[in-house]
């Protein structure tokens, strides 16, 4: 079958789904007037972030304080992945200038600690990896003790992606699972779990000082051991830290919430995965890759 009405079919599948009701301690915080420096600053700079892409429901929180998770490589992913809600097509082509753009963004919001993610780019010889290496050397020229984290795509099939970015000046490498092995197929089509894996295991290998990191979604419809699973194999390439989060359904066309979550669960998978020996989690109905990312980084210093 072909693989865009696959994906078709599927979301209309999903659309015949119903979530459970939200209970009353899952609440997005109103946006305030603070957001407006951050706002403005990224609307007249051109610059797309993944918290307005996402719907990220931290959003107002992140902005208040200046934060925000750049998303480079354009707004268009050449990936359908049934929860996220970024848009899918053939995007443009790579902005030359979009490095210095986020440098310059970066300086005026007087960032100490950045997130910069992207889109897939399947379309890319390198995924984006040269872009990404572009973005985070721009950053250093104009800010030079700003401490780099970057959430990478897959870079399914670019062999040369891990290489270039083994040589930029980043602190923290996160590539997220998001979800246990068994949904990959409904969850993260075109995706592989063990290419993930792979790709948090190699980097280890090519920037031993770096720190690895990886997210997971629940209520997608895993299990308690898919979960236990999931993490062995993450401590087992030694990652540093897992993020656990509520997946939130964006629309009726995307994966149902199959179960919300009691903060109790999210405490329990934090014990969980402290004692297999994360050096740093964050487990709650909130958390999401890049939430607190700078607290969470000096944490890990601190931890080290």
């Amino acid at each position: 079958m072909n693989n865009n009405l696959s994906k078709s079919l599927l979301r209309k599948k999903f659309n015949l789904i119903d979530s459970p009701k939200k209970p009353d301690w899952i609440k997005v915080k109103i946006p305030s007037s603070k957001i407006n420096f951050t706002k403005n600053r990224l609307k007249s700079n051109r610059i797309v972030t993944v918290c307005e892409e996402a719907m990220c429901p931290n959003l107002s929180e992140c902005w208040e304080k200046s934060h925000a998770t750049f998303m480079i490589l354009g707004d268009t992913c050449t990936r359908s992945c049934s929860f996220c809600n970024i848009h899918t097509g053939k995007p443009l082509p790579i902005d030359p200038l979009e490095p210095l753009r986020i440098a310059n963004t970066v300086n005026e919001l007087n960032l100490s600690h950045v997130v910069i993610t992207s889109v897939d780019r399947d379309d890319l010889s390198d995924g984006g990896a040269k872009h990404f290496l572009n973005t985070i050397n721009e950053i250093k020229i104009k800010c030079k003790n700003t401490t780099i984290e970057i959430l990478t795509p897959d870079f399914k099939n670019k062999e040369n992606a891990l290489q270039i970015l083994s040589n930029a000046p980043i602190d923290v490498f996160n590539h997220n699972l998001e979800t246990v092995s068994s949904l990959y197929r409904s969850v993260r089509p075109g995706a592989d779990y063990n290419h993930s894996l792979n790709i948090l295991k190699k980097i280890k290998k090519l920037k031993l000082k770096i720190f690895t990191k990886s997210g997971i979604m629940i209520g997608l419809g895993e299990t308690y051991d898919e979960i236990l699973n999931l993490m062995d194999d993450l401590r087992e390439i030694d990652v540093d830290f897992i993020t656990i989060g509520q997946y939130l359904r964006p629309t009726m066309s995307h994966h149902p919430v199959l179960k919300y979550h009691e903060p109790s669960y999210f405490s329990k998978l934090y014990d969980e995965a402290i004692n297999r020996g994360f050096k740093l989690v964050s487990s709650s109905p909130f958390t999401r890759s890049s939430y607190h990312a700078e607290d969470d980084f000096n944490s890990l210093k601190r931890l080290s």
